[in-house]
Order: structure tokens, then C-alpha cells, then sequence
């Protein structure tokens, strides 16, 4: 799966290059990730699995986890989230969502804190 994702990441290797550094790292986390999912998809209607699937099949539900926990959350503290996911720059999501950049940073932290709270419940 390393493999598949460090595969998905060369052949979008042009367009990262093309990034601000958050957005390298949010656009880099996201393909990896899909990446994985992808294999995982490929190997569930099959005998054979990969070593370690284990470990790979629990964070896999982890991130479906923690993406339901996200859909739970109200606006627009959902919206910043999925923005900031996908790689959005704080002056970029206040812009969209007409609000400050600091206004964003203290919603951000605040809905991470809800996040990380309701995950330690599920657990």
C-alpha cells in the first residue's frame, strides 16, 4: 500500500510542486489516503491480503469515523473543516466564508476539540 500511495503521489508530483507547503501537505495527506482506500477496495473481494491489513483496516474505519463525525458537525464549523482538509489556506476559507482568518483559526481549533472528544467516546 506504501507503494500505491508513493505511485499516486509521482504522478501528481507536478502539481504539488506547484502548492504553498500547507497545501502540499493537505493535498499529499488526501492523495495517500485515497490511495490506500483504493488498494483496500481492490484486496476486500479477494482471500489474499496484504500484510499488515490488520493495522491498515482499522484506520481505514478510523478515517470512515472520523468523516461521519464531521458530517455531525453544524455549520459552518463543517465547512471549515472539509476546507481545511482539503488543503484551503485560513485567508482562503475566510474569504469564502466571509469571516476573519482568526475567526477560522479559534472555529478550527473549537471543532477539532470536538472532533477529538467525540472519537475518544466512540472508543
Amino acid at each position: 500500500m506504501i507503494q500505491e500511495a508513493t505511485i499516486a503521489l509521482w504522478r501528481n508530483h507536478e502539481k504539488l510542486l506547484s502548492l504553498g507547503s500547507i497545501q502540499q501537505a493537505a493535498l499529499t495527506w488526501k492523495i495517500a489516503r485515497n490511495a490506500v482506500i483504493d488498494a483496500l477496495r481492490r484486496y476486500e473481494n479477494t482471500e489474499e491480503l496484504p500484510e499488515g491489513h490488520d493495522e491498515v483496516a482499522e484506520d481505514h474505519s478510523l478515517i470512515q469515523e472520523l468523516h461521519e463525525q464531521i458530517e455531525r458537525l453544524e455549520e459552518p464549523d463543517r465547512t471549515i473543516v472539509r476546507m481545511q482538509l482539503d488543503g484551503y489556506s485560513y485567508e482562503e476559507i475566510g474569504i469564502a466564508l466571509e469571516m476573519t482568518e482568526k475567526n477560522v483559526s479559534v472555529r478550527l481549533v473549537r471543532a477539532k476539540e470536538k472532533l477529538r472528544k467525540k472519537m475518544l467516546d466512540n472508543r
